[in-house]
């Protein structure tokens, strides 16, 4: 036992912790999902049997409606498994948020008390399956666009992991890609968690990633945001190495705005392998800046702006996009089409921009030519297979065999794909094509996969080169290879009036439905080294995009939940006085009633603050709660909770 006279707590600076002469860095811990080294011939070395409805199940195991049914099967002398699987998602919960949660929670608590109530299992483990209910390392916003985070099953996981601490051994959580449906690929994790005893494995892009402790101040930790600065980006103190990135102050994105620009509030922005380059100092411009393109609201319009407006939610070519203010060029913008997020907005500019100019202006492709898409599962790649496609042509494509699949999901058939990590698709193109090879070459390759595409134009051609690591001369290609154009370019090299010609154009098909998003991975710009790194090693399908957090809005009003108690009483002091905010909502169950409401009150008014509504209200009543939501409106819209 000890007796503690006083205590002393002193603020400590989150910066130092990154520091390698900090003695706190030592201290502070933060969990991680690392990869998990497996054997690609890893088997379960237990018997496996799988509950729920036979439509639902993944694997080949021996299969039962309920936990009854097994123990029935296992009483009348059947084995007992070593693991049990269950599936237990918001994939059937139809589009009722909150009654999709209860019912699924209901389900797995159900589930769970039962597994750990009977001894016959006593020996075994409960495998709960989930899919897309855990947020890892980039896919907090969606992988494909639509929302990796399963908001239904998520909290099985909370449930699962409180029951796993006080039940070591008993309960295994798995949580699959969204898109993935294989049985094999369920049944390797398994396999890989019960050989590893592992409580916990996602499997991510065929990769099996588990939690680890590892130390905050730690090479890889997200970065720090200046505190005190409203705009800010992300840049790089040193070439070589992307762990130099840092949050740096960005003031000049705050100076007054000149003819024709606009200043917006970015929300998401896209990633592009010049992004890679620069923050490795490698891009060949030395006056190149981090983050191109991205999307967000219009806080601020210039002089001689016509057509946008303070509020609008915009997407394009956003210079420095990689922090919360960017100024654009009015022309470099266009409305996010109905429906998108952000972050689906923040991946087309760069993307489809680049595969039009290349494709239409440049390589003037038309109806019944063919073109050969490099790294067709990569941003520009699948944007331009769209637009071939669109354009009424034939589209032979290359990505790495790992992302084969891929490639089939978008249509092609086996002698419409090659490696990009081989030179075979030479012989088999031409081979597919009876020698004329195509028409068109879309390139971002280099060196000896350079000469091979070239090789695919015999009849002529127009060989566009996307890449800056590989730049030949055009006059010696049309020497050796007659007939055959060649253009390297760059988004930089057109002019603002005709990229925002394209970008119109795009609305209108993207509205219409002729063209889609394309699939998305989404990292916080803190953890922006994550992202950039995951590019490097060409890993991703589609785009890369950071998202950036949200400023708070002072003009709107911020709802407290228990907002007259202790906890909530300092949070609106902390709002009002270190947030700026200047209009709050505080509900409890007892409102205007409860010990110092009125004191509080008085505080926050002495502190800055202009309103401050006081409301009676059970958070967890529904109807009530609703009264108090809807009665928040006029030029005061609820901003923040």
């Amino acid at each position: 036992m000890a007796s503690v006279g006083s205590l002393v707590l002193r603020a400590v600076d989150p910066r130092r912790l990154r520091t390698v002469d900090d003695p706190t860095r030592d201290a502070l811990f933060r969990v991680e999902w690392r990869p998990l080294p497996v054997r690609a011939d890893l088997t379960t070395s237990v018997a496996v049997a799988e509950i729920g409805a036979a439509g639902d199940r993944f694997t080949d195991a021996p299969g039962y409606p309920d936990l009854r049914a097994l123990a029935a099967a296992v009483g009348a002398g059947g084995e007992v498994p070593g693991a049990v699987v269950v599936r237990l998602d918001g994939g059937r919960a139809g589009g009722d948020l909150a009654a999709g949660v209860r019912a699924v929670t209901a389900q797995a608590l159900g589930l769970v008390q039962e597994w750990l109530a009977s001894d016959l299992f006593a020996a075994s483990r409960l495998a709960v399956v989930t899919r897309g209910a855990v947020p890892v390392g980039g896919d907090s916003d969606g992988e494909h666009g639509k929302g990796a985070i399963d908001l239904v099953s998520a909290p099985v996981w909370g449930l699962v992991r409180a029951a796993q601490s006080e039940n070591p051994g008993r309960l295994l959580l798995l949580d699959l890609d969204r898109a993935d449906a294989s049985g094999d690929a369920l049944v390797h994790a398994l396999a890989a968690a019960l050989e590893n005893e592992e409580p916990q494995v996602v499997l991510r892009g065929g990769e099996l990633l588990v939690p680890r402790m590892v130390r905050a101040g730690e090479a890889g930790g997200p970065l720090l945001p200046p505190a005190g600065i409203e705009a800010w980006r992300l840049d790089t103190t040193g070439p070589g190495t992307l762990e130099n990135l840092e949050l740096v102050p960005a003031p000049e994105a705050l100076e007054p705005l000149g003819e024709g620009q606009v200043r917006v509030s970015v929300r998401a922005a896209g990633v592009n392998f010049r992004d890679v380059l620069t923050g490795l100092g490698m891009y060949p411009d030395p006056d190149a800046y981090l983050g191109t393109e991205g999307a967000g609201v219009v806080t601020e319009v210039g002089p001689g702006v016509a057509g946008v407006a303070v509020g609008d939610q915009v997407m394009g070519l956003l210079p420095e996009a990689f922090g919360p203010v960017s100024v654009v060029d009015r022309r470099l913008v266009a409305p996010v089409p109905e429906g998108w997020s952000f972050e689906q907005a923040a991946a087309v500019p760069v993307a489809f921009l680049t595969a039009w100019f290349g494709l239409a202006d440049l390589g003037g492709l038309s109806a019944g030519e063919s073109v050969l898409v490099h790294a067709a599962t990569g941003g520009v790649g699948m944007a331009a297979v769209q637009l071939a496609r669109y354009w009424g042509a034939e589209v032979f494509a290359t990505a790495s065999e790992g992302k084969w699949d891929t490639l089939r999901a978008m249509g092609f058939d086996a002698d419409h794909m090659g490696s990009s990590r081989d030179l075979g698709f030479e012989e088999k193109f031409l081979r597919v094509t009876g020698g004329r090879g195509v028409d068109v070459v879309l390139d971002s390759l280099a060196k000896e996969f350079v000469d091979a595409s070239l090789r695919l134009l015999p009849r002529g051609g127009r060989f566009l080169e996307m890449g800056k690591t590989d730049i030949r001369d055009p006059q010696a290609i049309a020497e050796a290879h007659p007939g055959v154009s060649y253009h390297p370019y760059a988004l930089t090299e057109i002019s603002y009036d005709r990229l925002g010609e394209i970008l119109s154009e795009l609305g209108v098909l993207f509205e219409r439905g002729v063209l889609e998003s394309l699939p998305v991975r989404s990292w916080d710009v803190r953890r922006a080294p994550e992202a950039l790194r995951f590019m490097a090693q060409a890993r991703h399908t589609g785009k890369l995009v950071l998202t950036v957090p949200r400023p708070w809005d002072r003009s709107g009003t911020v709802l407290v939940t228990g907002g007259t108690g202790t906890l909530g009483g300092l949070l609106a002091r902390h709002l009002v006085a270190g947030r700026g905010i200047r209009h709050l909502l505080l509900v409890s169950r007892r409102g205007p009633d409860a010990p110092g409401a009125a004191e509080l009150v008085r505080d926050l008014h002495d502190l800055g603050a202009e309103t401050v509504d006081v409301v009676a209200c059970d958070a967890a009543d529904r109807e009530a709660l609703a009264s108090v939501l809807a009665s928040v409106g006029g030029g005061r819209a609820l901003t923040a909770v």
